[in-house]
């Protein structure tokens, strides 16, 4: 079985927790930058890889060219603050796109999961849509230039990548715990019906307030009404109103349910503290990774936990101290 990008980079980060280069408390983009920084097409802060790790991501490219490729000098070593935080390489088997797998990053003092304050997690998400939540295409931009003639293909933009979600809850404590999560773990259920069903929830709860009843049939009328509203990115954009001297947006924020919070020590007590985890959502393929995992690591624990809204998910753990097989 070929390592995935998520793969790999949990292998090296426990291989490096092992060697005490890292700890649990390390930034959680030194984890990344460190161990897999040639492998991503898009770093969000490049001035803090290059600052703080040392890193250049543009060390293969020239000014002068990057500026007829629309990368132009003030963006080449600054924070741009778009989503995401990390996108690693595209690749390609045969024809199809594989692998260009995308992580932000969500780190807590608390117990809690840090919300989201720009975009619903999924568990894919295309560079097509990237760009239309960031209101802009540097992204793809960027990613375009890292992945060379892979990007010429038209599909390019609008191959769904998978979205995994670096997640740290009691940082700086002794019940730290880090994650590596699949975004099946938070998309329940598809964002499109998750947003209509938020705008429902809203009228309903004005109705009450205001004790205005309406029939059956009126309430279903609205709810088929509304279930077109289901484009985050339209409704996020700035809407200009006849008369307005301001064009309000709206901004869509996610905060996670306990249920959805694989930390959550009365809901998964198996995500020990003092922990790096790797957790995915059942499947075939990583049913298959069960076996190679523990060849590269052979004390790591592997064990599933259940996602009461969406099944079954295998957690890979490795807690420091445990032997580690070197293996790069």
């Amino acid at each position: 079985m070929t390592m995935s990008d998520i793969i790999r980079l949990f292998i090296r980060t426990v291989y490096e927790l092992n060697t005490g280069r890292i700890n649990l408390d390390s930034p959680l983009e030194e984890l990344v930058i460190r161990e897999c920084g040639k492998d991503l097409a898009y770093i969000d802060n490049r001035r803090g890889a290059k600052r703080s790790y040392g890193f250049d991501f543009w060390v293969n490219f020239s000014k002068k060219w990057l500026k007829t490729q629309g990368i132009e000098e003030r963006i080449l070593y600054s924070e741009s603050q778009q989503f995401p935080d990390f996108l690693f390489k595209a690749k390609k088997s045969g024809e199809k796109y594989i692998e260009g797998s995308l992580i932000e990053l969500k780190d807590s003092k608390g117990a809690n999961i840090a919300s989201f304050n720009s975009t619903i997690p999924t568990k894919y998400k295309s560079l097509e849509e990237i760009d239309i939540i960031n209101g802009n295409n540097l992204v793809s931009r960027i990613a375009r230039v890292i992945d060379g003639e892979l990007a010429l293909d038209e599909r390019y933009l609008k191959f769904e990548r998978k979205c995994f979600y670096l997640v740290r809850t009691h940082k700086e404590s002794k019940r730290v715990k880090v994650s590596i999560v699949d975004g099946s773990f938070f998309e329940t259920i598809p964002k499109e019906n998750l947003i209509y069903q938020m705008f429902l929830k809203v009228l309903r709860a004005h109705l009450k307030k205001e004790k205005i009843e309406i029939s059956q049939d009126t309430i279903k009328k609205v709810e088929e009404t509304l279930s077109h509203l289901t484009d985050q990115t339209i409704i996020a954009s700035s809407q200009i109103i006849e008369g307005a001297s301001v064009r309000p947006r709206l901004r869509i924020m996610a905060e996670v349910h306990s249920e959805g919070n694989p930390h959550s020590s009365t809901i998964y007590p198996e995500i020990s503290e003092g922990s790096f985890n790797l957790i995915l959502q059942s499947s075939p393929q990583a049913e298959k990774l069960k076996k190679e995992m523990s060849s590269h690591i052979p004390e790591i624990e592997i064990f599933t936990i259940f996602h009461k809204r969406n099944g079954k998910h295998i957690v890979f753990q490795f807690k420091k101290g445990e032997s580690l097989r070197q293996f790069l």
